[in-house]
């Protein structure tokens, strides 16, 4: 009897922590995120109903117009919506985002830990791909053209490339929670504060320690805004 109560409470946990794995669903209408509250919890608390506007579900994004990539070392500029730029996102489990990419431009390999991506291409074409889990680690990769969709499955490496040289890409992402976070893998790789020891990266990408320092030493910039 107690070891078929031990196999139910293991059974429950796992069930438990698989409900958890995304944004928790909304108990009620919508929960305007309270971002002055003391209350610290996963998310943000509810604004009192009382002073929810509707401006708090509405945000001027301009999302119809070119964003600047000519300060993107990458080529490409991502103008997130999320949770910390429209409140009434909070507990609904999606946010968006429109990329520009200068020609050869690109969104380098990343991962969002929090979210499920939907891409679409609204002008231009895209390379795209995403990469498996280990120890598979497959290569699933398609060029897009005008009006193609495309999904990044949550938290695997994924990337979008500009193939053309004279024209720019436009494309729009829709992401499976409100705060879908971004892992640039160069960015945390080499990029991090402090930084990972020389001797850890030299020997995980099996290269001479001088390479790892010379990548260390380069700026690695956030295209996200």
């Amino acid at each position: 009897m107690a070891y078929s109560n031990f196999l139910l409470t293991v059974l429950l946990a796992l069930i438990t922590s698989q409900a958890m794995a995304s944004d928790p669903s909304p108990l009620q209408d919508f929960c305007v995120a309270d971002k002055d509250s003391p209350v610290r919890v996963n998310g943000f608390p509810c604004k009192d109903i009382n002073g929810v506007k509707v401006d708090d579900f509405f945000l001027a994004a301009n999302l119809d117009k070119p964003m600047d990539t000519t300060k993107s070392k990458v080529g490409s500029n991502v103008t997130l919506i999320n949770v910390m730029k429209l409140a009434g996102l909070n507990t609904l489990g999606i946010s968006m985002a429109r990329i520009d990419y200068a020609p050869q431009g690109q969104n380098p390999p990343h991962t969002h830990p929090r979210a499920t991506e939907i891409l679409t291409v609204l002008e231009g074409s895209l390379y795209v791909g995403f990469v498996t889990s280990n120890p598979d680690n497959k290569f699933f990769s398609k060029m897009l053209n005008k009006g193609d969709v495309f999904v990044f499955p949550k938290g695997l490496i994924h990337f979008q490339s500009n193939p053309s040289y004279d024209k720019p890409t436009v494309a729009i992402a829709a992401l499976s929670s409100q705060n879908p976070g971004a892992i640039t893998i160069a960015n945390a790789v080499f990029g991090s504060k402090p930084s990972i020891t020389d001797d850890v990266l030299a020997k995980a990408f099996q290269v001479d320690k001088k390479a790892v320092d010379w990548l260390q030493a380069q700026f690695w910039e956030n295209n996200h805004n």
